[in-house]
């Protein structure tokens, strides 16, 4: 069944805007390149979706093992 949570899309500037707004720790800049988001700790409430300045975070319904 799909989960809703938070997906990044190519064009992640790594600014860290979407990782300083999850109120669940569950967005981290990865390697100072991008930003990846812990599937088992996002709950889908778009705060990195309105903080993202490049547009690239959004949620979304996902398959998640």
């Amino acid at each position: 069944m799909p989960k809703r949570i938070a997906v990044t899309s190519p064009g992640c500037v790594a600014c860290g805007a979407c990782a300083r707004s999850c109120p669940t720790g569950a967005v981290a800049i990865y390697k100072g390149i991008v930003a990846r988001v812990n599937t088992k700790k996002c709950v889908a409430c778009g705060k990195c979706e309105e903080a993202c300045p490049a547009g690239v975070i959004s949620v979304a319904a996902r398959e998640v093992a």
